[in-house]
């Protein structure tokens, strides 16, 4: 068998989530579990969270994919519904509304149903994505009052541009934006992602939203998840396969883009870009192998990688190679790639084995 696997550690997913009730103590916590628990499995990783009071996706089908495996806590759809046919199986589902544009607000109003929908209402306070702008609102209040299917008061969100920067003084801007344009709202109110619960301890409102934190990495940035108490919840592990021995100025991999600057040993790793590896992760790209860091060398190939062990070195065929996990954190790898953490475990593919620890 195909040595490569992601190893995901539920113990570390568990601490991650106290973590956040910890630096959040005042609010309540949506676990966003969308794109797949971001790469580490939508059910089991739900499942893994008992005290989770919501979960938030950013599909209707993720969301039946909870419902399907048993969940019942209330789940929020981020980005709303897309048509106006999937309410009747929102409703259905009992599903939590994220509204952001006006045509969202005309379908409800035509729909037809003897259930309360729950609406989380998004303002723009400046990120320029989803969301009503702030002068819209006042339209927007009347609107909805004219909206029989839903429960009032709506909830009121809004979310961060660039609070991953501490030295950024928008993120300021923003929550001083939500808090006067909704101040005379009496609602329940959510605006701080896994930044904002990190850095920005004013938005903690009635709800947080923890995404890449609860899975053990960093958003911020030049930082990784053990600066802040965290643990890495996916090991992406492989095996080395070949070991091969280089003269001076021979070269390995497609396109030649590495060369030898000495006799050396390199060993081929069984994982590749066809298993979500970044394939633009440059040469000199960390790679844990056997208790020691050694360089990534040459162009990563669909099934396989090599790293340089250097003419001295006692690894040998079949020899544990961590790419990014408790040993190597992914926040030190996605620098290297040019990418983010979220890229690296939302993009393991499906060919890699998943083995889950610490089950209930």
């Amino acid at each position: 068998m195909r040595p490569t696997k992601a190893v995901i550690d539920l113990d570390a997913l568990r601490h991650n989530f106290k973590t956040v009730q910890q630096k959040a103590s005042g609010s309540r916590v949506i676990a966003v579990v969308k794109a797949d628990a971001y790469g580490h499995g939508l059910a089991q990783i739900a499942k893994a969270l008992p005290d989770a009071e919501m979960f938030a996706v950013a599909t209707p089908l993720e969301a039946y994919t909870l419902r399907d495996a048993g969940i019942e806590q209330p789940i929020l759809l981020l980005e709303g519904f897309f048509e106006e046919k999937e309410l009747p199986r929102i409703v259905e589902n009992d599903l939590h509304l994220v509204v952001h544009h006006s045509p969202q607000i005309d379908a409800l109003k035509r729909l037809k149903t003897d259930k309360k929908l729950n609406i989380w209402l998004k303002i723009d306070s400046g990120m320029n994505r989803l969301g009503f702008k702030v002068d819209e609102l006042p339209q927007i209040e009347n609107d909805l009052a004219e909206v029989e299917c839903i429960n009032k008061p709506v909830r009121l969100m809004s979310h961060f541009a660039s609070a991953d920067d501490v030295e950024d003084p928008f993120t300021s801007k923003q929550i001083q934006t939500f808090l006067e344009s909704t101040e005379h709202l009496v609602v329940e109110r959510s605006m701080a992602n896994s930044a904002g619960i990190l850095e920005a301890k004013s938005a903690h409102f009635d709800w947080v939203r923890p995404g890449l934190i609860l899975y053990g990495c960093s958003p911020m940035i030049d930082s990784i998840g053990a600066d802040y108490g965290l643990k890495p919840v996916m090991n992406l592990e492989s095996q080395i396969m070949a070991i091969k021995h280089l003269k001076k100025g021979e070269s390995t991999g497609y396109g030649r883009h590495w060369f030898a600057e000495r006799d050396t040993v390199i060993a081929l790793v069984a994982i590749g870009y066809g298993d979500g590896y970044p394939r633009n992760a440059e040469n000199g790209t960390p790679v844990w192998v056997n208790g020691r860091t050694v360089p990534l060398v040459g162009r990563v190939s669909m099934d396989m990688l090599a790293v340089e062990l250097g003419p001295e070195h006692s690894e040998k065929i079949g020899d544990r190679v961590v790419l990014w996990g408790k040993e190597l954190p992914a926040e030190i790898v996605a620098k290297h790639a040019g990418t983010i953490p979220y890229t690296l475990s939302c993009g393991v593919t499906g060919r890699v084995h998943f083995v889950y620890r610490g089950e209930l």
